[in-house]
């Protein structure tokens, strides 16, 4: 299940996670966009990382069938993170970065998008709560001229939890998290616009203990366990407050 935020072509995409509830296998995705996704994820076996990933264009499932030229291209890695490369789901290029992130805390992300010929340069950044400084995690480069359907821009926003365990233990586990203070720095003219409102979307999994809705200044997300889908119809739209939120300062990375 997924919040679709409804934004204008951006250069930069910043948003913010509060996970309430969490279980093994879920992937509390913050920061998607057409071309990648950017958020924190508990894996099987309790381990807490931050994952970021840019797509290759095109629909194919193996890596290994890419073109050199088509491929994601990494030209930059920051201290402690791990590169490779995806298949199964698309294919591209992901990032993993240990982090032992904490139920409670609200972690920051950011993701910016630079034009580099006929590719477009995206880097994610994710703030370090405990040194209080932005980490330059990793920059992506993937084609985006014409030719593939490709915009150099960012567009496309939004937000999902995710359980990708899919078992029957897992469903009955609850999963719960605020997104909000988002913004878009649009490309026009660089302002930096709020993100107010949201359409409550799922995928083709028939689990059905799904809802979504605002609490206070942001939106949340919850699945499994007893959640009853009592505050959002699927595919209506949510609006929080247009005000009490603003963007924090966004000071260059650290790394």
């Amino acid at each position: 299940m997924h919040l679709a935020y409804p934004a204008a072509e951006g250069l930069a995409f910043y948003n913010e996670v509060t996970v309430e509830h969490s279980a093994k296998g879920t992937y509390f995705m913050v920061c998607g966009f057409n071309q990648g996704y950017f958020g924190i994820q508990e894996l099987a076996d309790g381990k807490k990382v931050v994952l970021f990933s840019v797509w290759d264009p095109g629909e194919q499932d193996d890596p290994n069938e890419v073109d050199k030229e088509q491929q994601v291209k990494l030209l930059h890695k920051g201290e402690g993170v791990r590169v490779g490369r995806f298949g199964n789901e698309g294919t591209g290029g992901q990032s993993f970065f240990d982090y032992d992130w904490k139920i409670g805390d609200t972690h920051r992300f950011l993701v910016t998008a630079q034009p580099d010929g006929k590719r477009t340069q995206f880097a994610g950044h994710f703030y370090l709560l405990e040194r209080k400084v932005w980490k330059h995690l990793v920059t992506f480069s993937t084609p985006t001229d014409d030719k593939n359907r490709g915009s150099q821009a960012l567009g496309g926003y939004y937000s999902f939890i995710e359980d990708f365990q899919r078992n029957k233990v897992s469903a009955t586990e609850v999963r719960e998290a605020r997104f909000g203070n988002g913004w878009v720095q649009n490309s026009k003219d660089r302002q930096w616009i709020a993100l107010t409102r949201a359409q409550f979307t799922a995928d083709s999994n028939p689990v059905v203990n799904i809802n979504a809705g605002v609490a206070g200044e942001r939106f949340f997300l919850a699945t499994g366990g007893d959640t009853h889908n009592s505050d959002t119809p699927l595919l209506e739209f949510i609006n929080r407050p247009p005000s009490g939120l603003d963007l924090p300062p966004l000071k260059p990375p650290s790394d």
